[in-house]
């Protein structure tokens, strides 16, 4: 019987021949990455060396990632002083691949990695943040760990104790209609799998409409991937992999292009008929909780936000841009545009696509995640409802367990801006 994605990365992560679902391994990292969780990572780094009379010092620091964007710029004493102590131990430890607040590099983490050719095919890529699945879209290995885990990633190189999960295949065929998005497809995946059905299992996709879809489309399907309860979401790597990294991330060397093998066995298979899907709503107060827009076309808007790890990119932008250009957002509707990285945001102002939000009533902000998560920037009021493309809206997520959140596509979030309530946008 032959391999799954997974399993043949694993393997080369252990230096076996196979591995069989349910392995128990301990696979090297070939990628690291935190975000202002660093300082929490640092404390237990630290401790990993106490009373070995050893100097702490991270395995490979040019295998190591740091990406400040949670809380950008900061929006207390407490963060600064903990962004502080994360660029104290940057210069300390020699870690190159770190991105601070800048507007000539910086962004959300999980559009920098690719972004900068951070990420390979064939890699195992651990995270401190569970959208690092994300990362799957490059036909990478992908998934979240604890604190406590990276700590020793960075000392050791090495994650233990990881069970080979198994795979279940998503084969998504044809073509998506007009203003209908990745975005649906994912949410439409999540629906119908439901937040635990993919628990402790990574999902594998495949399919014409998968291999016709952009890079940038993949990662909202990857990032998502989590929602369902997944471990990774991945798709083997193919010419649309090979064109980003080499074009728009600039790689230069070799690729491990790896790909399952045919006869390889999988838990279950999916098939979705892109052309049949609608434009799809994720209701409060779980992702999984699922309909078309026109079953929930009509509740009324008070806050739209586009943009995240999720639907931050610039095709995302354009789709929005294009729906706005020459229109005005509903009034007393506020209209919130975040960026996924200062590169997009420079792209989409080159374009015309940031002038055309911003006329319309948008309010353009820096890059980060304050929004999506609710710590920092573009928290909700008692009783508002946002409509967002982010990728969660448990109850509180936007900072306000009085509010509700809707997740969307960008094309779905335009039209329901200039309406002032969730529209279909076709």
């Amino acid at each position: 019987m032959g391999m799954t994605l997974v399993q043949k990365i694993l393997a080369r992560a252990t230096g076996q021949r196979t591995v069989a679902v349910g392995d128990v391994v301990e696979p090297a990292v070939d990628l690291a990455m935190s975000h202002e969780n660093a300082a929490l990572v640092m404390n237990q780094f630290f401790d990993v060396y106490q009373g070995t009379g050893l100097e702490p010092k991270v395995w490979n620091p040019g295998r190591i990632a740091i990406v400040l964007d949670h809380r950008v710029p900061a929006e207390s004493a407490k963060t600064a002083t903990n962004q502080k102590k994360i660029r104290e131990f940057v210069a300390s430890q020699g870690i190159a691949r770190f991105h601070d607040i800048r507007g000539d590099e910086g962004g959300i983490c999980h559009q920098i990695l690719p972004e900068h050719g951070y990420t390979l095919p064939g890699q195992v890529i651990v995270g401190t943040d569970s959208h690092t699945t994300s990362h799957g879209a490059v036909g990478a290995f992908a998934f979240g760990i604890g604190a406590t885990e990276m700590a020793a990633v960075w000392a050791l190189g090495r994650i233990f104790n990881v069970e080979v999960p198994a795979t279940i295949k998503v084969v998504i065929e044809g073509s998506l209609p007009e203003h209908v998005l990745p975005k649906d497809v994912i949410l439409h995946l999540v629906g119908a799998l439901t937040a635990e059905g993919a628990n402790f299992k990574v999902i594998e996709y495949h399919g014409s409409g998968i291999a016709s879809m952009p890079l940038s489309g993949r990662l909202t399907i990857c990032n998502m991937s989590v929602e369902a309860g997944a471990t990774s979401g991945m798709v083997p790597a193919d010419a649309e992999t090979e064109r980003y990294l080499r074009e728009e991330a600039g790689v230069t060397g070799p690729l491990d292009m790896v790909a399952p093998d045919p006869d390889a066995e999988y838990a279950r298979v999916v098939e979705i008929d892109a052309a049949s899907l609608a434009p799809q709503i994720a209701c409060p107060h779980t992702v999984d909780n699922v309909k078309p827009v026109d079953a929930v076309a009509g509740v009324k808007v008070n806050q739209i936000v586009i943009g995240s790890c999720t639907n931050g990119r610039l095709d995302d932008l354009e789709v929005a841009a294009r729906i706005l250009k020459g229109k005005r957002v509903a009034r007393g509707v506020r209209m919130l545009v975040f960026p996924a990285s200062w590169r997009i945001y420079r792209q989409a102002l080159k374009q015309g696509f940031l002038a055309d939000l911003v006329d319309a009533g948008a309010v353009i902000m820096n890059p980060g995640c304050g929004c999506c998560l609710g710590v920092h920037e573009g928290a909700l009021g008692d009783n508002e409802v946002a409509l967002s493309t982010t990728n969660r809206n448990f109850k509180g997520r936007m900072g306000n367990p009085k509010a509700d959140v809707y997740l969307c596509s960008p094309a779905v979030a335009a039209a329901s801006a200039l309406a002032g309530a969730i529209t279909d946008p076709r």
